[in-house]
């Protein structure tokens, strides 16, 4: 067993949550899940439940008469699933051979069960078209979570879609200034992901990318998500203002817009759309987001649960919280996903346990005996991008939370994580929790703006942002987009390292930080041109002005850009070109100099 010790106090090692506490989420109910036998081919619908092979399943429909249940296929129509499964195992997965890609065409959510639910589970368990029922905790977005204080101003406005009212603020309302310059995640690598090199790559902004953020609700008439957000794809937004503050600060992160105000998202350019639990369930919701993307798309599940640590117990803490794919209708609608080629990236959790403990290895009675722990590197993979929170350069916002990329001491750690995100001082959109933004309030929902966005929560989308990022430029240059497995790869063997913090050792592992152009290094086969410049531009101001200071040169017929000049480049560049006849001869890679020799 991995010893489970309790934050200690100093940098890093509070929670995410207002002065470090704890939050709750409200609206997160439990789900009772069944799973069918494969053999009677159960056949759920509002007429009542059938066998398609036909066997006499008599005594599960009097049961659901007896107890005013009813029986829904949780992923979708039994006989579409069926005919839609791969006959070949997927191409996605890593680690060891393991169970065949679940048949979702099993899977059921029962409704009406209520307060009854877990004595509802042996119950159903004990039918003999059933192979076995358990609960799931309710799921809550992986921001550290105590009680909703108030509702603030707006709180009864529903999100309602981009329109006019996301381009216009309240008469009188002065105009939002630009936050780009405080978000450091945006700046290159080792501090952020690179994102301002990125845009200035073809397809960088994440162009011709779709991401689908999956959790409960968001303010989809925000000011600065004008450009490329579309609505709600499934499921009933949570009608909370903490719930839409928090979607809201992921998309944010993702997808703000470049227009001179506000943020900027990581991928600008990527269409990102929204897929609601409420109703549903996590697991068809994460089966519906990824159905309507193809290949190379990415699925955001921005949700983690109780886990068995405190047995399933919901905390504001959120101690012993864990990644959704734990459980098994969970993991099967991820491992759907990445088989499709979708890329699917999961916040790991805020519970500050190691997943490679042996806690995780233990099945529950009530899951089916082919479960096995998704995050044991041994066992199948479901493909998923898990994510966990590093801390911020020190100095961020003016604070510390230890040394940057370490571990924060509320996330979740272990061999199944693959990549970190800042897990603190995250600038975006939306409201602090469920309040007023806390980097710019005042009445209108739709112009508020954070500082602290932070936990697993904020993490996760910094990734997505990346990986966006990644696809778009691989798109533009006629390349195939990543899948899963490449994915996890790439960001595994690129990216800033991960850094040892007092007690909190890079050994516990949440991966390194995405860098952009470390990993378009790997992915994009470059050439080395050279060519004498003809003429050049010294562009003190740089347009836009997030961009570095450039040198500009005109060599074989396209402007190269030579990042921060030293001053003695400057100089001898000017006076090459000066005198009448330039000698500069350049090397470049793409639009990039690489080399520089000036002998006149």
């Amino acid at each position: 067993m991995t010893d489970q010790k309790l934050p200690g106090q100093g940098p890093g090692t509070a929670g995410p949550g207002p002065d470090g506490a704890g939050f709750t989420y409200q609206g997160a109910e439990p789900e009772l899940i069944v799973v069918a036998r494969a053999e009677p081919r159960l056949r759920a619908g509002a007429e009542g439940v059938r066998s398609a092979a036909g066997a006499d399943v008599s005594a599960l429909s009097m049961f659901l008469s007896d107890q005013q249940l009813s029986l829904e296929p949780l992923f979708g129509n039994e006989e579409r699933l069926r005919a839609a499964a791969s006959p070949q195992a997927p191409q996605a997965f890593t680690g060891s051979p393991g169970p065949a890609l679940p048949d979702l065409s099993l899977f059921y959510r029962v409704r009406g069960g209520g307060e009854r639910s877990h004595e509802l589970t042996a119950r159903l368990a004990a039918l003999p078209e059933v192979d076995t029922a358990y609960v799931k905790p309710g799921a809550v977005p992986a921001t550290m979570p105590g009680p909703v204080h108030h509702q603030g101003p707006g709180a009864e406005s529903g999100g309602a879609g981009p329109g006019e009212e996301a381009k216009r603020l309240k008469e009188g309302a002065p105009a939002t200034p630009d936050f780009t310059g405080r978000q450091g995640y945006l700046a290159a690598a080792p501090e952020g992901v690179d994102a301002v090199w990125a845009w200035q790559r073809p397809g960088g902004t994440g162009t011709g990318v779709s991401v689908v953020d999956v959790e409960g609700a968001w303010q989809l008439s925000h000011e600065d998500l004008v450009e490329k957000l579309s609505g709600i794809l499934i499921g009933s937004p949570v009608q909370d203002v903490a719930w839409r503050n928090h979607g809201t600060a992921v998309l944010g992160v993702i997808g703000g817009d470049r227009d001179g105000k506000g943020v900027t998202g990581i991928a600008p350019g990527a269409s990102c759309a929204a897929a609601s639990f409420q109703g549903v369930g996590t697991a068809a919701a994460i089966h519906a987001a990824a159905d309507r993307l193809r290949p190379g798309d990415v699925v955001l599940v921005e949700l983690h649960r109780p886990g068995p640590r405190f047995d399933f117990e919901a905390r504001d803490d959120q101690r012993g919280y864990i990644a959704l794919e734990w459980w098994p209708d969970d993991y099967a609608a991820i491992s759907w996903a990445t088989a499709k080629g979708v890329l699917v990236v999961e916040a790991a959790g805020n519970g500050a346990e190691s997943l490679d403990d042996a806690v995780y290895e233990r099945r529950p009675d009530s899951f089916p005996e082919t479960w096995r722990n998704p995050f044991n590197p041994s066992n199948r993979s479901s493909g998923a991008v898990l994510v966990g929170a590093g801390a911020p350069p020190p100095g961020t916002h003016g604070r510390d939370h230890g040394p940057d990329r370490s571990r924060l001491a509320f996330s979740n750690y272990g061999a199944r994580l693959d990549a970190q995100g800042w897990g603190r001082e995250v600038t975006t959109t939306g409201g602090f929790w469920d309040r007023a933004g806390d980097l710019q309030g005042g009445a209108e929902e739709i112009a508020w703006y954070t500082d602290t966005f932070s936990g697993t929560s904020s993490a996760s989308p910094v990734v997505v942002g990346a990986l966006a990022a990644l696809q778009g430029i691989l798109k533009a240059a006629g390349l195939g987009p990543m899948s899963p497995e490449r994915a996890r790869e790439v960001l595994r063997r690129t990216g800033s390292a991960q850094q040892d913090a007092p007690d909190r050792p890079a050994s516990q592992r949440i991966g390194n930080r995405p860098d952009v152009r470390a990993a378009v290094a790997l992915l994009v086969p470059s050439t080395i041109g050279s060519g004498q410049a003809e003429r050049y531009w010294d562009e003190l101001l740089p347009y836009p002005r997030e961009l570095p200071p450039r040198l500009r040169l005109f060599v074989a017929g396209a402007w190269r850009n030579l990042n921060h000049p030293a001053p003695d480049v400057r100089q001898a560049v000017h006076t090459a070109f000066a005198g009448g006849r330039p000698d500069v001869r350049v090397w470049y890679s793409d639009d990039e100099v690489v080399g520089l020799v000036v002998s006149g």
